[in-house]
């Protein structure tokens, strides 16, 4: 699968003063934690500027059908955030998109600004999940659509400098719906509304890697608590040992950014509430969600 050519953040809405429990295995005392600021005044104009010059650096770099499939899914995503923060009454900004165009995909994706107290673990979860749920809604029928209009060519007639995408398993599963079984020798090229696609589920896989402040690491640590930085380093180390035995780097940007903004993530301020069966089937949910949308060698460029 080919593409020739010419990215979510850490999260209290009490207004007393409020008793909370921290949440931890085995559990800590009690501790009283004072009212949350509310958010600094939004500048409604600084959201608009950024998002107007991201539409220019996704349109120069992959055209109308490629900027306008991209920013409708991180739009999806980040407002899944957003409207999931408004419920459980957490201060939150509107996205900040960050306009990139000497990159990939023309932007760096965006970010919302939240309070960094979330009243228990249940909104933690359904805020966290909120984003990469909502983007991939898009994303899926948005990549069919695409693959649709992509061209199956020959292999042989693949000319000059070509980005090769892995493809991961829900892409695969949306190919074979449009084509069935691809031969050997032939290839795809991609149609930009396709490689949107593409670029909104990898940047799903990114945001549920169970790390940090990522989305999947907010998810992690709800269900499993303290535990969960177990989970994040051996996700941190079994990257980092593929990228040296495989001699790929495609991941050492974000493990560097990882290593910047912490690997395990921070104590969460809990009033015990369980987070429910139905949470923990979504949690099994998004797991897959992961697997299906990852690839370990997500991008190769050349020949």
């Amino acid at each position: 699968m080919v593409y020739t050519t010419s990215m979510s953040s850490p999260y209290s809405s009490d207004p007393q003063w409020s008793t909370r429990q921290v949440y931890d295995y085995p559990p800590a005392p009690v501790e009283i934690f004072p009212p949350a600021r509310p958010m600094p005044r939004q500048r409604l104009w600084v959201h608009i500027v950024l998002f107007l010059l991201t539409v220019l650096s996704t349109v120069l770099v992959g055209g109308v059908s490629f900027s306008a499939g991209l920013l409708s899914i991180l739009l999806a995503h980040e407002f899944g955030h957003y409207f999931a923060a408004m419920y459980y009454k957490v201060p939150a900004s509107l996205p900040y998109f960050i306009p990139f165009p000497i990159s990939l995909f023309g932007t760096l994706g965006a970010v919302i600004r939240m309070s960094p107290r979330i009243p228990h673990r249940r909104a933690l979860f359904d805020i966290a999940a909120a984003g990469p749920l909502a983007g991939l809604v898009l994303a899926i029928p948005l990549t069919y659509v695409g693959i649709l209009f992509s061209q199956v060519i020959p292999k042989a007639a693949v000319r000059g400098d070509v980005i090769t995408l892995g493809e991961p398993l829900l892409y695969q599963g949306l190919s074979w719906l449009a084509y069935g079984t691809l031969g050997q020798d032939v290839d795809m090229l991609l149609h930009p509304l396709a490689f949107a696609g593409w670029a909104g589920m990898f940047v799903t896989a990114l945001n549920l890697l169970p790390i940090g402040q990522l989305d999947g690491g907010h998810i992690v640590h709800s269900l499993f608590g303290m535990r969960s930085r177990q989970v994040a380093f051996s996700m941190f180390g079994g990257l980092a040992l593929y990228s040296v035995v495989a001699h790929k780097f495609t991941w050492l940007p974000l493990m560097i950014l990882l290593l910047v903004i912490g690997i395990q993530h921070p104590r969460s301020h809990d009033d015990g509430l369980p987070l429910g069966r139905g949470r923990l089937y979504l949690g099994i949910l998004l797991a897959i969600v992961f697997v299906t949308c990852f690839s370990l060698d997500p991008l190769q460029i050349g020949q």
